[in-house]
């Protein structure tokens, strides 16, 4: 290996040794593989969280220069370079806050929800003083890409991501870079190490499950997005849980699970030509129970005579449909404030514990739901 030619070698534990010269940094496992010196082998050295490294980095005020000291010196042994050393170890706090939406050419533009919980962000930030950025774009690698800009720059002292979906490439790279940052939605990952609001998700669907059960309903369906973002397969998790409580085996062929924004209403159409097909459905979006509605005044079905809905948000779509829907309000606007709190508390006190709040939700009561022909009840 040419590469290891005239090093100089600092045994730094067990696990790793650090090889460098005067241009060359890296860390060489006990395998031999060689591996950049990262802001989380920072951190694990001087005993400290990423986020603390890098504000350090940024010559952040709220760190103590107790704290600072030993993070530089830990960078110093592990020879660690931050990218935008030039531009922000002369700098303050910047006090901007970075929201970023899902990876959509237009579905989260759409999405009342996404538009409630920004401006609970945003009013938050005016009152603390903070301005905030929006950030998506139509694939991950161009998500990622103005995160690095941004990263390399230090433009943005955290992150909300309104969002949490499964091996999420945009939520690791955050934590791989030790950025601050705090998710709406459960954490899939690093939970212990993830700031997370959320609602019970689990438990409002239950709940609005047994909402329809007690009406008389026992051929109750689910339609919900894809179950790779969190909320969804906790919803869909909380109604099969209420129909296993009353011994109901639920039916794969009563649940259906589509993009909001997605035009093709064929899987809609076979659930409802099913011969024995659901008398009620529990919709995990306001959007999606729109269409359902939709489809239902095209095959011509009553709602809720033929069919009762209960959806979730309780958006203005929810208002604006006839019947007008039954829906769960998960109180959008207080997760986006409750996020932008968050994320300013942790960078003005950076040695808080990674918090998670739940916020709590509430059912809105409307005319898209009523008890089943030929109730038991």
């Amino acid at each position: 290996m040419q590469l290891l030619h005239c090093v100089c070698t600092i045994i730094i534990d067990t696990d790793f040794i650090l090889f460098y010269n005067d241009t060359i940094r890296f860390l060489l496992n006990p395998g031999g593989f060689i591996m950049a010196v990262t802001i989380k082998d920072v951190a694990a050295l001087a005993g400290v969280s990423s986020s603390t490294v890098s504000r350090t980095c940024k010559n952040n005020p709220s760190i103590s220069e107790e704290t600072k000291e030993k993070v530089r010196r830990a960078m110093a042994q592990l020879g660690y370079e931050p990218n935008f050393q030039a531009s922000n170890l002369a700098s303050k706090n910047s006090r901007t806050i970075g929201i970023i939406l899902p990876v959509s050419a237009r579905e989260a533009y759409e999405n009342p929800f996404y538009l409630e919980a920004i401006r609970g962000v945003s009013q938050l930030c005016n009152k603390r003083q903070y301005i905030n950025t929006v950030i998506t774009g139509e694939s991950e690698e161009e998500i990622l890409q103005v995160l690095k800009t941004m990263a390399r720059s230090g433009q943005v002292d955290g992150f909300i991501v309104l969002y949490s979906r499964q091996d999420d490439p945009i939520a690791g790279f955050l934590y791989n870079e030790g950025f601050l940052y705090v998710l709406v939605g459960k954490a899939y990952a690093h939970a212990n190490q993830t700031i997370y609001i959320d609602n019970d998700n689990l438990l409002a669907s239950q709940e609005a499950t047994e909402y329809l059960y007690q009406m008389g309903h026992r051929r109750i369906g689910y339609i919900g997005t894809d179950t790779s973002m969190i909320f969804s397969a906790d919803r869909k998790s909380g109604y099969q849980t209420a129909l296993l409580q009353h011994n109901i085996l639920p039916r794969a062929d009563y649940c259906v699970e589509m993009a909001a924004s997605e035009k093709d209403s064929a899987p809609l159409r076979c659930l409802l030509s099913i011969p024995d097909r659901p008398t009620a459905v529990v919709v995990s979006d306001d959007i999606l129970a729109v269409t359902l509605e939709r489809v239902c005044l095209e095959m011509g079905l009553s709602i809720p005579k033929d069919l009762s809905i209960i959806s979730f948000n309780n958006s203005l779509f929810a208002k604006l449909t006839s019947p007008q829907l039954t829906s769960v309000d998960i109180n959008s606007f207080q997760l986006g404030s409750e996020a932008a709190a968050q994320i300013i508390n942790h960078i003005e006190d950076p040695d808080l514990p990674a918090t998670k709040i739940l916020v709590p939700h509430h059912m809105v009561e409307r005319d898209s739901c009523c008890p089943p022909k030929n109730s038991i009840l």
